[in-house]
């Protein structure tokens, strides 16, 4: 008999930002059993259910980690449903719409070799209190024996197919040019779907047997020349994309140029008409300097934390949003698009953002939308392979020494006039530039965030930063 805190807590498996992350080869199947067992052992005090739902993304490792999650269910004497690959989202809204919980098993943009687990219940995304319970949870459960067959239904990927193409009119992007960049996307089988339902002439992009570890958040040299390519060759009006389980969006405009997340989510926050607005303490200041919102609020990094944050605003916005610099949006509230109902889904999603900005550009250009704001521009990038202890060494050094640490990444002429420890730390510099370092909460990296007012400055603050804090000089 195996008891599930033992096994979590004896395994290299971690909740990190949203869901549990690691190694595939940590992932084995008591592991991934004795956190659905927890799960399910939490979730049960508090709502009534018979079964519950499971999707997957495109990585090698997914499939049979679905078959641990889903015999392991079984062993708790609840039936399962499994809707295949399918973005995160699209799992959580059909679990929502069913009053159900439901487990994605993704690892995001991690690397092929890393995976994850992702847990809702019948209300959305679990919070990080409901994190710690899981932890903590003492459920005895035995080793799985013969590992249950999957078939997948596809419902869940209807639904969401129907939940953004009910509130247009099927001829939104008539004689629009729609690049869809698939890689190895959950997604990539619904997003042509949904923009030809809407008149969009739609061309497949850079589709990948192979998995690829998409970040929104980082992205690649070698994207950035495809989407510039792609559009031009096919004289794209706009090219989307997502991370590889679909909850992060990627968009890029007529020129091929990719926006960052936060600027994509204040767009459609404002096209969607949203009051009040909850984002993670790494997004653009533009969002505030737009003047667009009622309120703003700030959180740590990781959507539960915006969606906790929704607490606050209900009472006093008629409606409300969240969105991350990674460009996964939030919706908190109903809303009414085109006079048709829109419910909250309380999960990060790529497909909403896209089509409010995608579905403007009869009017004007997206790259003329996004030049209409104040000038403020991100850029962010990270060290991988950095060990956790390192990250503390450095921020630590950095909120001791904070003028001697930005003379030391190289800014002799600026001073540190604000620190941010919401998240990391975040150091405003005399010039109104700001430099974030931040350690990732599911790998061993250091992530840094920098904002200028010109994209150069931005990214020329970042590998400056990254370039010094790589030689390991000023850390030890």
């Amino acid at each position: 008999m195996l008891k599930t805190n033992k096994v979590i807590k004896e395994s290299q498996v971690m909740f990190g930002t949203s869901g549990a992350r690691g190694l595939v080869v940590d992932f084995t199947p008591d592991v991934c059993a004795a956190f659905t067992h927890a799960f399910l052992n939490v979730i049960k005090t508090k709502y009534e259910f018979d079964r519950v739902a499971i999707a997957i993304d495109n990585r090698p490792s997914s499939l049979a980690m679905a078959q641990y999650v889903a015999s392991a269910i079984k062993q708790h004497n609840y039936h399962f449903i499994f809707y295949g690959v399918i973005p995160t989202p699209a799992l959580a809204f059909r679990a929502m719409e069913d009053d159900i919980p439901c487990i994605m098993i993704t690892g995001s943009h991690i690397p092929f070799d890393r995976n994850g687990l992702k847990f809702y219940t019948p209300y959305g995304e679990i919070t990080k209190d409901n994190e710690r319970q899981i932890i903590d949870s003492a459920y005895d459960f035995n080793h799985l024996g013969e590992l249950t067959e999957l078939v997948a239904c596809n419902d869940a990927a209807c639904t969401y197919i129907e939940r953004y193409t009910s509130l247009f009119c099927d001829e939104l992007l008539l004689g629009k040019r729609i690049g869809i960049y698939e890689h190895s996307s959950a997604g990539r089988e619904l997003y042509a779907q949904i923009f030809s339902r809407l008149g969009a002439d739609v061309i497949s992009l850079g589709r990948s047997d192979k998995f690829l570890p998409i970040d929104t958040e980082a992205i690649s040299d070698e994207d950035c020349a495809l989407a510039i390519k792609w559009a031009n060759e096919y004289r794209l009006d706009a090219i989307f994309s997502t991370d590889g389980d679909g909850d992060r969006p990627l968009v890029a405009d007529e020129n091929g140029h990719w926006l960052r997340g936060d600027v994509l989510g204040l767009l459609c926050a404002d096209k969607l008409g949203i009051e009040a607005v909850a984002i993670p303490v790494s997004c653009n200041t533009v969002i505030e300097r737009s003047g667009k919102f009622k309120y703003v609020a700030r959180t740590k990094i990781g959507s539960p934390y915006v969606i906790d944050a929704f607490s606050q605003l209900t009472d006093m916005y008629s409606s409300i949003a969240g969105f991350e610099a990674n460009g996964g949006f939030i919706l908190g509230s109903d809303v009414y698009i085109n006079n048709t109902h829109l419910s909250a889904l309380p999960t990060r999603d790529a497909v909403l953002p896209a089509l409010m900005l995608i579905g403007s550009i009869r009017e004007q250009p997206i790259s003329r939308l996004v030049n209409s704001l104040p000038a403020r521009f991100t850029f962010s990038d990270r060290l991988k392979d950095f060990p956790v202890n390192l990250s503390q060494k450095v921020i630590n050094h950095a909120l001791k020494f904070p003028d001697q640490f930005i003379s030391e990444l190289g800014f002799k002429f600026l001073t540190c006039s604000c620190i941010d420890t919401t998240d990391g730390i975040r150091m405003s510099l005399s010039n109104g530039d700001i430099i974030h370092l931040r350690p990732s909460g599911n790998a061993p990296e250091l992530r840094c965030y920098a904002e200028s007012s010109t994209q150069y400055m931005a990214r020329k603050h970042v590998e400056i930063t990254l370039k010094h804090l790589a030689t390991g000089s000023i850390y030890i």
